[in-house]
């Protein structure tokens, strides 16, 4: 599964990150850019630490589980 992290800072300095299932690919730089802006300037989350502050970073985290079948 697929998840697109959004990274940013808040008040106190730390990295606080949000995770979104199944993001649309070809994931749209400008647009995740945009909306994590967006998030800022709405004031949408705010964190133990404070509000959020500034953008640190996105990207996109492929996790693949197997299962083991034990005997």
């Amino acid at each position: 599964m697929k998840t697109l992290e959004l990274k940013f800072e808040n008040e106190d300095g730390k990295t606080v990150t949000y995770s979104l299932e199944k993001p649309i690919e070809p994931v749209d730089p400008a647009a995740v850019s945009a909306a994590m802006d967006e998030i800022l300037a709405q004031n949408a989350f705010t964190t133990s630490g404070g509000d959020l502050v500034a953008k640190k970073s996105a990207r996109i985290v492929e996790r693949n589980v197997q299962d083991i079948e034990l005997i």
